[in-house]
Protein backbone atom coordinates (compact mmCIF):
# COMPACT_ATOMS: atom_id res chain seq x y z
CA UNK A 1 0.00 0.00 0.00
CA UNK A 2 2.82 2.36 0.84
CA UNK A 3 4.46 1.59 -2.50
CA UNK A 4 1.28 2.52 -4.41
CA UNK A 5 1.11 5.83 -2.52
CA UNK A 6 4.71 6.65 -3.47
CA UNK A 7 3.99 5.95 -7.14
CA UNK A 8 0.87 8.13 -7.04
CA UNK A 9 2.81 11.04 -5.45
CA UNK A 10 5.58 10.72 -8.06
CA UNK A 11 3.05 10.81 -10.91
CA UNK A 12 1.40 13.90 -9.37
CA UNK A 13 4.77 15.68 -9.04
CA UNK A 14 5.57 14.95 -12.70
CA UNK A 15 2.14 16.29 -13.80
CA UNK A 16 2.57 19.45 -11.68
CA UNK A 17 6.07 20.12 -13.05
CA UNK A 18 4.82 19.52 -16.63
CA UNK A 19 1.87 21.88 -16.07
CA UNK A 20 4.20 24.65 -14.82
CA UNK A 21 6.41 24.30 -17.93
CA UNK A 22 3.37 24.31 -20.26
CA UNK A 23 1.91 27.44 -18.62
CA UNK A 24 5.23 29.30 -18.98
CA UNK A 25 5.57 28.26 -22.60
CA UNK A 26 1.99 28.84 -23.74
CA UNK A 27 0.73 31.66 -21.52
CA UNK A 28 3.85 33.70 -20.81
CA UNK A 29 5.54 32.99 -24.19
CA UNK A 30 8.73 31.74 -22.47
CA UNK A 31 10.93 29.78 -24.82
CA UNK A 32 10.73 26.01 -24.65
CA UNK A 33 14.22 25.50 -23.16
CA UNK A 34 13.64 27.85 -20.27
CA UNK A 35 10.17 26.37 -19.64
CA UNK A 36 11.69 22.85 -19.47
CA UNK A 37 14.41 23.99 -17.03
CA UNK A 38 11.80 25.60 -14.74
CA UNK A 39 9.63 22.46 -14.89
CA UNK A 40 12.63 20.22 -14.03
CA UNK A 41 13.60 22.50 -11.15
CA UNK A 42 10.04 22.37 -9.80
CA UNK A 43 10.07 18.57 -10.05
CA UNK A 44 13.42 18.36 -8.23
CA UNK A 45 12.21 20.68 -5.47
CA UNK A 46 9.05 18.66 -4.92
CA UNK A 47 11.03 15.40 -4.86
CA UNK A 48 13.45 16.78 -2.25
CA UNK A 49 10.58 18.06 -0.14
CA UNK A 50 8.81 14.67 -0.30
CA UNK A 51 11.99 12.78 0.64
CA UNK A 52 12.84 15.04 3.59
CA UNK A 53 9.25 14.96 4.91
CA UNK A 54 9.18 11.15 4.70
CA UNK A 55 12.50 10.91 6.56
CA UNK A 56 11.22 13.19 9.32
CA UNK A 57 8.01 11.16 9.57
CA UNK A 58 9.95 7.86 9.79
CA UNK A 59 12.25 9.30 12.41
CA UNK A 60 9.26 10.31 14.50
CA UNK A 61 7.72 6.83 14.20
CA UNK A 62 11.06 5.22 15.12
CA UNK A 63 11.39 7.49 18.11
CA UNK A 64 7.94 6.51 19.30
CA UNK A 65 8.79 2.82 18.87
CA UNK A 66 12.05 3.22 20.80
CA UNK A 67 10.17 4.98 23.58
CA UNK A 68 7.60 2.17 23.71
CA UNK A 69 10.39 -0.41 23.78
CA UNK A 70 12.13 1.45 26.58
CA UNK A 71 8.95 1.54 28.62
CA UNK A 72 8.40 -2.22 27.97
CA UNK A 73 11.98 -3.00 29.00
CA UNK A 74 11.54 -1.02 32.18
CA UNK A 75 8.32 -2.86 33.00
CA UNK A 76 10.01 -6.22 32.31
CA UNK A 77 12.95 -5.30 34.57
CA UNK A 78 10.54 -4.39 37.37
CA UNK A 79 8.67 -7.69 36.93
CA UNK A 80 11.94 -9.69 36.97
CA UNK A 81 13.00 -7.87 40.13
CA UNK A 82 9.65 -8.68 41.74
CA UNK A 83 9.91 -12.36 40.74
CA UNK A 84 13.45 -12.49 42.12
CA UNK A 85 12.26 -10.99 45.39
CA UNK A 86 9.43 -13.52 45.66
CA UNK A 87 11.77 -16.42 44.76
CA UNK A 88 14.19 -15.38 47.46
CA UNK A 89 11.34 -15.25 49.95
CA UNK A 90 10.17 -18.74 48.90
CA UNK A 91 13.70 -20.15 49.15
CA UNK A 92 14.04 -18.67 52.60
CA UNK A 93 10.75 -20.23 53.73
CA UNK A 94 11.62 -23.63 52.15
CA UNK A 95 15.04 -23.67 53.77
CA UNK A 96 13.51 -22.77 57.10
CA UNK A 97 10.85 -25.53 56.73
CA UNK A 98 13.52 -28.05 55.66
CA UNK A 99 15.63 -27.27 58.68
CA UNK A 100 12.62 -27.66 60.97
CA UNK A 101 11.63 -30.95 59.27
CA UNK A 102 15.20 -32.27 59.44
CA UNK A 103 15.33 -31.39 63.09
CA UNK A 104 12.09 -33.33 63.67
CA UNK A 105 13.02 -36.36 61.47
CA UNK A 106 16.63 -36.91 62.56
CA UNK A 107 15.71 -38.26 66.00
CA UNK A 108 13.09 -40.59 64.43
CA UNK A 109 15.61 -41.84 61.85
CA UNK A 110 18.12 -42.50 64.62
CA UNK A 111 15.51 -44.47 66.58
CA UNK A 112 14.56 -46.49 63.47
CA UNK A 113 18.22 -47.30 62.91
CA UNK A 114 18.56 -48.47 66.49
CA UNK A 115 15.40 -50.60 66.18
CA UNK A 116 16.75 -52.16 62.98
CA UNK A 117 20.00 -53.05 64.75
CA UNK A 118 18.06 -54.60 67.64
CA UNK A 119 15.87 -56.63 65.25
CA UNK A 120 18.97 -57.89 63.42
CA UNK A 121 20.62 -58.87 66.71
CA UNK A 122 17.45 -60.65 67.87
CA UNK A 123 17.21 -62.56 64.57
CA UNK A 124 20.86 -63.61 64.78
CA UNK A 125 20.43 -64.69 68.41
CA UNK A 126 17.27 -66.70 67.61
CA UNK A 127 18.98 -68.36 64.63
CA UNK A 128 22.01 -69.23 66.78
CA UNK A 129 19.84 -70.71 69.54
CA UNK A 130 17.77 -72.67 67.01
CA UNK A 131 20.92 -74.07 65.42
CA UNK A 132 22.31 -75.02 68.83
CA UNK A 133 19.06 -76.75 69.85
CA UNK A 134 18.88 -78.65 66.57
CA UNK A 135 22.50 -79.72 67.01
CA UNK A 136 21.65 -81.09 70.47
CA UNK A 137 18.62 -82.95 69.11
CA UNK A 138 16.23 -80.91 71.22
CA UNK A 139 14.45 -79.25 68.27
CA UNK A 140 13.27 -80.96 65.05
CA UNK A 141 14.10 -79.52 61.64
CA UNK A 142 11.74 -76.79 60.46
CA UNK A 143 8.89 -78.15 58.42
CA UNK A 144 6.87 -76.37 55.80
CA UNK A 145 3.79 -76.21 57.98
CA UNK A 146 5.76 -74.14 60.54
CA UNK A 147 6.85 -71.55 58.01
CA UNK A 148 4.79 -68.35 58.14
CA UNK A 149 2.38 -68.05 55.25
CA UNK A 150 3.18 -71.57 54.03
CA UNK A 151 0.20 -73.59 52.89
CA UNK A 152 1.79 -76.35 50.82
CA UNK A 153 -1.06 -78.11 49.04
CA UNK A 154 -0.94 -81.67 47.78
CA UNK A 155 2.04 -82.47 50.02
CA UNK A 156 2.90 -84.81 52.86
CA UNK A 157 4.76 -83.91 56.02
CA UNK A 158 8.53 -83.66 56.00
CA UNK A 159 8.84 -86.82 58.11
CA UNK A 160 7.13 -88.75 55.30
CA UNK A 161 9.40 -87.23 52.64
CA UNK A 162 13.03 -88.01 53.44
CA UNK A 163 14.08 -91.50 54.39
CA UNK A 164 17.86 -91.12 54.00
CA UNK A 165 19.15 -92.28 50.61
CA UNK A 166 22.09 -94.64 50.21
CA UNK A 167 22.41 -93.06 46.76
CA UNK A 168 24.53 -95.09 44.33
CA UNK A 169 27.31 -96.45 46.47
CA UNK A 170 29.10 -99.42 44.95
CA UNK A 171 27.29 -99.21 41.57
CA UNK A 172 28.91 -98.77 38.14
CA UNK A 173 27.59 -96.21 35.66
CA UNK A 174 25.80 -98.99 33.78
CA UNK A 175 24.27 -100.21 37.02
CA UNK A 176 23.17 -96.70 37.94
CA UNK A 177 21.60 -96.22 34.50
CA UNK A 178 19.76 -99.52 34.86
CA UNK A 179 18.52 -98.53 38.34
CA UNK A 180 17.21 -95.20 37.04
CA UNK A 181 15.54 -96.90 34.08
CA UNK A 182 13.79 -99.41 36.34
CA UNK A 183 12.62 -96.59 38.62
CA UNK A 184 11.21 -94.67 35.66
CA UNK A 185 9.44 -97.77 34.31
CA UNK A 186 8.04 -98.55 37.76
CA UNK A 187 6.78 -94.98 38.22
CA UNK A 188 9.17 -94.37 41.13
CA UNK A 189 10.19 -90.86 40.03
CA UNK A 190 8.28 -88.87 42.62
CA UNK A 191 7.20 -85.23 42.43
CA UNK A 192 8.18 -82.86 45.25
CA UNK A 193 7.08 -79.26 45.79
CA UNK A 194 9.02 -76.47 47.48
CA UNK A 195 7.23 -73.13 48.03
CA UNK A 196 8.49 -69.77 46.83
CA UNK A 197 7.24 -67.02 49.15
CA UNK A 198 6.89 -63.26 48.99
CA UNK A 199 9.24 -61.17 51.11
CA UNK A 200 8.80 -60.01 53.78
CA UNK A 201 5.19 -61.31 54.06
CA UNK A 202 6.20 -64.96 53.39
CA UNK A 203 3.01 -65.73 51.54
CA UNK A 204 3.26 -68.65 49.11
CA UNK A 205 3.29 -67.29 45.55
CA UNK A 206 4.81 -70.15 43.52
CA UNK A 207 6.00 -73.74 43.91
CA UNK A 208 9.03 -75.37 42.34
CA UNK A 209 8.45 -78.94 41.17
CA UNK A 210 11.41 -81.25 41.83
CA UNK A 211 12.09 -84.88 40.97
CA UNK A 212 13.11 -87.50 43.50
CA UNK A 213 14.06 -91.09 42.65
CA UNK A 214 12.67 -93.70 45.03
CA UNK A 215 14.61 -96.96 45.12
CA UNK A 216 13.06 -100.37 45.66
CA UNK A 217 14.32 -100.21 49.26
CA UNK A 218 12.48 -96.92 49.78
CA UNK A 219 15.52 -94.64 49.76
CA UNK A 220 15.02 -91.15 48.31
CA UNK A 221 17.64 -89.82 45.87
CA UNK A 222 17.59 -86.07 44.98
CA UNK A 223 17.54 -85.04 41.33
CA UNK A 224 21.04 -83.58 41.54
CA UNK A 225 22.42 -87.05 42.26
CA UNK A 226 20.84 -88.91 39.34
CA UNK A 227 20.19 -86.40 36.54
CA UNK A 228 23.77 -86.59 35.25
CA UNK A 229 23.51 -90.36 34.90
CA UNK A 230 20.01 -90.13 33.40
CA UNK A 231 21.23 -87.70 30.74
CA UNK A 232 24.19 -89.98 29.95
CA UNK A 233 21.88 -92.92 29.20
CA UNK A 234 19.23 -90.79 27.43
CA UNK A 235 16.50 -91.13 30.05
CA UNK A 236 15.89 -87.42 30.68
CA UNK A 237 13.17 -87.00 28.01
CA UNK A 238 11.24 -89.85 29.61
CA UNK A 239 11.70 -88.43 33.12
CA UNK A 240 10.77 -84.93 31.94
CA UNK A 241 7.70 -86.37 30.22
CA UNK A 242 6.49 -87.75 33.54
CA UNK A 243 7.45 -84.57 35.44
CA UNK A 244 5.68 -82.24 33.00
CA UNK A 245 2.55 -84.39 33.03
CA UNK A 246 2.44 -84.25 36.83
CA UNK A 247 3.21 -80.51 36.89
CA UNK A 248 0.18 -79.93 34.67
CA UNK A 249 -1.94 -81.98 37.07
CA UNK A 250 -0.68 -80.03 40.10
CA UNK A 251 -1.05 -76.68 38.34
CA UNK A 252 -4.65 -77.47 37.47
CA UNK A 253 -5.31 -78.42 41.07
CA UNK A 254 -3.74 -75.22 42.36
CA UNK A 255 -5.67 -73.10 39.86
CA UNK A 256 -8.92 -74.49 41.29
CA UNK A 257 -7.99 -72.88 44.62
CA UNK A 258 -6.17 -69.72 43.56
CA UNK A 259 -5.11 -68.32 40.22
CA UNK A 260 -2.34 -66.35 41.93
CA UNK A 261 -0.21 -69.47 42.55
CA UNK A 262 2.06 -70.90 39.85
CA UNK A 263 4.47 -73.81 39.39
CA UNK A 264 8.07 -73.90 38.15
CA UNK A 265 8.83 -77.09 36.24
CA UNK A 266 12.48 -78.08 35.64
CA UNK A 267 13.26 -79.67 32.28
CA UNK A 268 16.64 -80.55 30.80
CA UNK A 269 18.22 -79.16 27.65
CA UNK A 270 18.34 -82.64 26.10
CA UNK A 271 14.55 -82.70 26.17
CA UNK A 272 14.43 -79.66 23.88
CA UNK A 273 16.56 -81.42 21.26
CA UNK A 274 14.79 -84.79 21.34
CA UNK A 275 12.72 -84.59 18.16
CA UNK A 276 10.33 -87.39 19.06
CA UNK A 277 9.61 -86.31 22.61
CA UNK A 278 9.56 -82.57 21.99
CA UNK A 279 6.89 -82.86 19.30
CA UNK A 280 4.65 -84.78 21.71
CA UNK A 281 5.60 -82.36 24.47
CA UNK A 282 4.69 -79.35 22.29
CA UNK A 283 1.34 -80.88 21.34
CA UNK A 284 0.62 -81.57 25.01
CA UNK A 285 1.47 -78.01 26.04
CA UNK A 286 -0.54 -76.64 23.13
CA UNK A 287 -3.55 -78.49 24.52
CA UNK A 288 -2.83 -76.99 27.96
CA UNK A 289 -1.97 -73.46 26.94
CA UNK A 290 -4.68 -72.23 29.31
CA UNK A 291 -2.10 -72.87 32.06
CA UNK A 292 0.57 -70.72 30.42
CA UNK A 293 0.23 -67.97 33.04
CA UNK A 294 0.73 -70.41 35.91
CA UNK A 295 3.26 -72.95 34.59
CA UNK A 296 6.86 -71.84 34.00
CA UNK A 297 9.68 -73.97 32.60
CA UNK A 298 13.05 -73.69 34.29
CA UNK A 299 16.58 -74.13 32.91
CA UNK A 300 19.98 -73.82 34.55
CA UNK A 301 22.33 -70.98 33.67
CA UNK A 302 24.94 -73.46 32.46
CA UNK A 303 22.44 -75.20 30.17
CA UNK A 304 21.20 -71.89 28.74
CA UNK A 305 24.72 -70.77 27.90
CA UNK A 306 25.20 -73.97 25.91
CA UNK A 307 21.94 -73.61 24.00
CA UNK A 308 22.26 -73.80 20.24
CA UNK A 309 19.86 -72.86 17.44
CA UNK A 310 17.74 -75.97 18.00
CA UNK A 311 17.24 -75.24 21.70
CA UNK A 312 16.39 -71.59 21.03
CA UNK A 313 13.92 -72.67 18.35
CA UNK A 314 12.24 -74.99 20.87
CA UNK A 315 12.04 -72.13 23.41
CA UNK A 316 10.49 -69.88 20.78
CA UNK A 317 7.87 -72.53 20.00
CA UNK A 318 6.89 -72.68 23.69
CA UNK A 319 6.92 -68.88 23.96
CA UNK A 320 4.53 -68.64 21.01
CA UNK A 321 2.07 -70.69 23.06
CA UNK A 322 2.33 -68.18 25.92
CA UNK A 323 4.67 -70.10 28.26
CA UNK A 324 7.40 -68.29 30.18
CA UNK A 325 10.78 -69.41 31.44
CA UNK A 326 12.98 -69.18 34.50
CA UNK A 327 16.73 -69.50 35.04
CA UNK A 328 18.20 -71.14 38.13
CA UNK A 329 21.56 -72.46 39.35
CA UNK A 330 23.04 -69.03 38.64
CA UNK A 331 26.78 -69.11 39.37
CA UNK A 332 27.69 -65.54 38.35
CA UNK A 333 26.00 -62.25 37.45
CA UNK A 334 27.43 -61.90 33.96
CA UNK A 335 24.21 -61.71 31.96
CA UNK A 336 22.14 -59.58 29.60
CA UNK A 337 18.62 -59.13 31.07
CA UNK A 338 17.30 -57.65 27.81
CA UNK A 339 18.37 -60.74 25.86
CA UNK A 340 16.76 -63.03 28.43
CA UNK A 341 13.54 -61.00 28.36
CA UNK A 342 13.44 -61.18 24.56
CA UNK A 343 13.53 -64.98 24.88
CA UNK A 344 10.54 -64.91 27.31
CA UNK A 345 12.53 -65.41 30.53
CA UNK A 346 10.47 -63.78 33.26
CA UNK A 347 12.16 -65.14 36.41
CA UNK A 348 15.71 -65.57 37.65
CA UNK A 349 16.72 -67.52 40.73
CA UNK A 350 19.99 -66.45 42.32
CA UNK A 351 21.44 -68.13 45.42
CA UNK A 352 21.24 -65.90 48.48
CA UNK A 353 24.91 -66.58 49.22
CA UNK A 354 25.88 -65.26 45.78
CA UNK A 355 23.88 -62.05 46.29
CA UNK A 356 25.39 -61.48 49.74
CA UNK A 357 28.98 -62.48 48.87
CA UNK A 358 30.56 -59.04 48.41
CA UNK A 359 34.01 -60.43 47.63
CA UNK A 360 32.81 -62.67 44.82
CA UNK A 361 30.49 -60.01 43.39
CA UNK A 362 33.33 -57.47 43.09
CA UNK A 363 34.25 -59.23 39.83
CA UNK A 364 30.68 -59.33 38.48
CA UNK A 365 29.21 -57.10 35.77
CA UNK A 366 26.21 -56.23 37.97
CA UNK A 367 26.25 -55.17 41.60
CA UNK A 368 23.82 -57.30 43.64
CA UNK A 369 22.12 -54.20 45.07
CA UNK A 370 21.22 -53.14 41.51
CA UNK A 371 20.26 -56.60 40.22
CA UNK A 372 16.58 -56.57 41.25
CA UNK A 373 15.98 -53.14 39.71
CA UNK A 374 17.91 -54.02 36.53
CA UNK A 375 15.94 -57.23 36.06
CA UNK A 376 12.66 -55.48 36.84
CA UNK A 377 13.29 -52.96 34.05
CA UNK A 378 13.54 -55.94 31.68
CA UNK A 379 10.34 -57.49 33.10
CA UNK A 380 12.15 -60.23 35.07
CA UNK A 381 11.43 -61.04 38.73
CA UNK A 382 14.38 -61.90 41.00
CA UNK A 383 14.00 -64.88 43.33
CA UNK A 384 16.59 -65.49 46.03
CA UNK A 385 16.97 -69.24 46.57
CA UNK A 386 18.69 -71.43 49.17
CA UNK A 387 17.75 -69.12 52.04
CA UNK A 388 18.64 -70.89 55.28
CA UNK A 389 18.61 -68.26 58.05
CA UNK A 390 16.74 -65.18 59.24
CA UNK A 391 19.78 -62.86 58.89
CA UNK A 392 19.84 -63.75 55.19
CA UNK A 393 16.26 -62.52 54.84
CA UNK A 394 17.07 -59.21 56.52
CA UNK A 395 20.07 -58.64 54.24
CA UNK A 396 18.10 -59.57 51.11
CA UNK A 397 15.36 -57.07 51.96
CA UNK A 398 18.01 -54.34 51.62
CA UNK A 399 18.48 -55.55 48.01
CA UNK A 400 14.74 -55.17 47.18
CA UNK A 401 14.34 -58.92 46.69
CA UNK A 402 10.60 -59.69 46.47
CA UNK A 403 10.62 -63.52 46.46
CA UNK A 404 12.52 -66.12 48.44
CA UNK A 405 12.94 -69.90 48.45
CA UNK A 406 14.81 -72.18 50.81
CA UNK A 407 14.78 -74.54 53.75
CA UNK A 408 14.09 -71.60 56.08
CA UNK A 409 10.54 -71.48 54.70
CA UNK A 410 10.10 -75.15 53.82
CA UNK A 411 12.11 -78.08 52.41
CA UNK A 412 10.80 -79.87 49.30
CA UNK A 413 7.89 -82.12 50.22
CA UNK A 414 6.37 -84.96 48.16
CA UNK A 415 2.98 -84.69 46.49
CA UNK A 416 0.42 -87.21 47.67
CA UNK A 417 0.13 -90.16 45.34
CA UNK A 418 -3.67 -90.03 45.50
CA UNK A 419 -3.56 -86.36 44.51
CA UNK A 420 -2.04 -87.40 41.18
CA UNK A 421 -4.04 -90.60 40.67
CA UNK A 422 -7.40 -89.67 42.23
CA UNK A 423 -10.67 -91.14 41.10
CA UNK A 424 -13.92 -89.39 40.40
CA UNK A 425 -15.29 -90.46 43.72
CA UNK A 426 -12.49 -88.63 45.51
CA UNK A 427 -13.24 -85.27 43.98
CA UNK A 428 -14.73 -83.82 47.15
CA UNK A 429 -12.40 -85.43 49.69
CA UNK A 430 -10.15 -82.95 51.51
CA UNK A 431 -6.46 -83.37 52.13
CA UNK A 432 -5.39 -83.79 55.71
CA UNK A 433 -4.88 -80.46 57.41
CA UNK A 434 -5.19 -78.04 54.51
CA UNK A 435 -8.81 -78.41 53.47
CA UNK A 436 -8.09 -78.97 49.77
CA UNK A 437 -9.64 -81.71 47.67
CA UNK A 438 -7.47 -84.31 46.00
CA UNK A 439 -7.00 -84.17 42.24
CA UNK A 440 -9.92 -85.87 40.55
CA UNK A 441 -9.68 -88.09 37.50
CA UNK A 442 -11.59 -85.46 35.57
CA UNK A 443 -8.70 -83.08 36.18
CA UNK A 444 -6.19 -85.32 34.37
CA UNK A 445 -5.29 -84.59 30.75
CA UNK A 446 -6.78 -87.02 28.31
CA UNK A 447 -4.45 -89.63 26.80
Amino acid sequence: MRRISAIFIAVCMVLIAGSIGAVLYLAFKVDARSSAIVALAALTGMALYNTISNRLLDRGDLGDQIADLSRGTGDLARQVAEIGRRLNAVETRVESSTNRARGAVDPIAAEIGELGSLVRQIAETVAAHETALQGQGMLPARAAADAPGSDAPLALSENDAITGARRFKGLSREGIGELIGKAADANRIDLYLQPIVTLPQRKVRYYEALSRLRTEEGDIIPAGDFIEYAEAVGLMPKIDNLLVFRCVQVTRRLQMKSRDVGVFCNISASTLTDATFFKQFLDFMDANRALSNALMFEFTQGAYRNFGPLEHESLAALAERGFRFSMDHVSDLRMEPKELADRSFRFMKVPATLLLNRTANAQSDIHPEDLADLLARAGIDLIAERIESEPMVLDLLDYDVRFGQGFLFSPPRPVRAEALQGSAGEADKPLTGDGQGVLAAADLPSG
